[in-house]
């Protein structure tokens, strides 16, 4: 039961994947210097995913129609799984300095990121 379950929630999510590349949201183009800025900015955010994840792709879409370079991060990699306290997706890892925040739930991550560069 629980492998059936699995299944589904990875297919149903390589659907989503699919349906999101055939519907890219529309894009927000800024002057040059105004996205060279906003790229500075985005240099001290990371967001750890899993990639057929409903919630990290709804979050995805948001980073993509904002135009933001924002790193995406894997927790299916090891390496990065080890620099969270607890394996929940999305998260948005803020850097400010030596303070770092962790910000989950893809409804705040996106409410951060539309206030911010929106």
């Amino acid at each position: 039961m629980r492998i059936l379950l699995k299944a589904t929630r990875e297919g149903l999510g390589r659907l989503i994947v699919f349906a999101d590349y055939i519907f890219p949201p529309k894009i927000i183009k800024r002057n040059e210097k105004e996205q060279k800025s906003i790229d500075k900015e985005t240099k001290s955010l990371k967001l750890y995913h899993i990639y057929a994840c409903p919630f990290c792709i709804k979050t995805r879409r948001v980073i993509k129609r904002l135009n933001l370079n924002i790193e995406t991060r894997s927790v299916q990699n090891e390496e990065f799984r080890k620099h969270l306290p607890e394996v929940k997706v999305p998260c948005l890892r803020i850097e400010n300095g030596d303070n770092i925040e962790l910000m989950y739930e893809s409804n705040d991550i996106i409410a951060y990121l539309e206030k911010k560069f929106n």
